[in-house]
């Protein structure tokens, strides 16, 4: 694994994420969270692909501890911790073969291939791996939400269930 790569990775996630964060009208004192978040996203997702992870495991892992840093950090700021998790993990979204499916599938409509079949199964396969990549990073996110409110007796009072019976 070479380091400067994990350095350049973190680096460039922390610039994306602290973007997002602007986009997402995070107030300007907390954009470094919101860096570091980001950093760390693509920094373990990196590390971990270096070990041999799928590019999928790779992002459940890095958006499992995001999520989790998230929700730990969160009783210490005033910026939510969803945003928080969120801006952290949408460079991890592989934009790259998003782009290379669509482009597969334009080719295919326009006629310009010479094999149609195996350009499709490579546009297929393009998009089945963004849209479990996309599917693993939401579901790192959700767990360490799911758990804190199965474990806190429901402080967040939006999801709570009604008192009264049931119909």
């Amino acid at each position: 694994m070479n380091p400067a790569f994990v350095l350049h990775q973190t680096f460039f996630g922390a610039i994306a994420a602290a973007g997002f964060g602007v986009l997402f009208n995070v107030a300007p004192r907390r954009l470094a969270w919101c860096a570091a978040s980001g950093a760390l996203a693509l920094a373990i997702r990196t590390v971990c692909q270096g070990l041999g992870l799928s590019l999928v495991g790779a992002s459940f892992t890095a958006a499992l501890i995001v999520g989790i840093g998230a929700h730990l950090r969160w009783g210490r700021t005033d910026t939510s911790k969803d945003v928080l998790g969120v801006v952290g993990c949408i460079p991890m979204v592989p934009g790259s073969l998003a782009s290379k499916a669509l482009l597969a599938l334009f080719a295919i409509t326009n006629g310009s291939v010479a094999n149609d079949s195996q350009t499709l199964f490579q546009a297929a396969q393009y998009t089945l791996l963004v849209m479990f990549t996309i599917g693993a990073i939401g579901t790192g996110l959700v767990i360490p939400l799911l758990v804190v409110r199965s474990g806190a007796g429901g402080d967040d009072r939006e999801f709570s269930r009604p008192s009264g019976p049931t119909p």
